[in-house]
């Protein structure tokens, strides 16, 4: 049994280790500029583990003067010809769904400018802190990034004040107001 659960936790670790390697040559191949895991496994830099089924990355797209709409087919372009299938909003890459969210607002541009440098498997990679990772979840707000708010509350991941000033500078404050009073209680006070 052991050997089994040692096996998938080694196969996990090298698609990992695979995926952040073609995601860093296509940023230096110009594809895609900053980019940062967010999500459920940008969380697990900080949480327990827990499942998810694809990786967020969160990017800036070059874009040519002028123009106008930002488009993902560059990314979808370059990963298709190294392999990667595309299956709905994900690009699978080395069997794994991963989902490129362009920063869609300041919120988004902020976690990628704040983005901490880190090493998965001796590749070189971003990771949002955990709490732009927070605030995100609480602006998308569904019961799934509820829950992982929760999880970084019950496990101390936050700093309190760094996400105050967040929330504050994104007009979040009464979301996060509404959530404390539904889900939390008094623990935060």
């Amino acid at each position: 049994m052991y050997l089994k659960w040692f096996t998938i936790v080694y196969k996990a670790k090298e698609l990992v280790k695979a995926i952040f390697e073609k995601i860093n040559k296509m940023q230096a191949a110009g594809i895609i500029g900053k980019y940062a895991i967010g999500g459920a496994v940008g969380a697990t830099f900080y949480l327990e583990p827990s499942a998810t089924l694809d990786v967020d990355i969160f990017v800036t797209l070059p874009m040519a003067p002028h123009q106008v709409l930002l488009s993902l087919t560059p990314i979808y372009d370059y990963l298709q010809a190294r392999g990667g299938t595309l299956e709905g909003e994900y690009v699978v890459v080395d069997g794994w769904p991963v989902q490129f969210l362009p920063a869609a607002d300041a919120l988004d541009r902020e976690a990628l400018t704040e983005a901490t440098a880190t090493q998965v498997e001796g590749v070189r990679t971003w990771v949002m802190s955990a709490e732009h990772l927070v605030a995100i979840a609480l602006r998308t707000g569904r019961l799934k990034d509820y829950t992982r708010i929760l999880q970084f509350i019950e496990q101390d991941a936050l700093d309190k004040n760094g996400l105050q000033g967040i929330l504050q500078r994104h007009g979040l404050v009464s979301k996060w107001e509404q959530f404390k009073r539904k889900f939390v209680g008094g623990i935060l006070e």
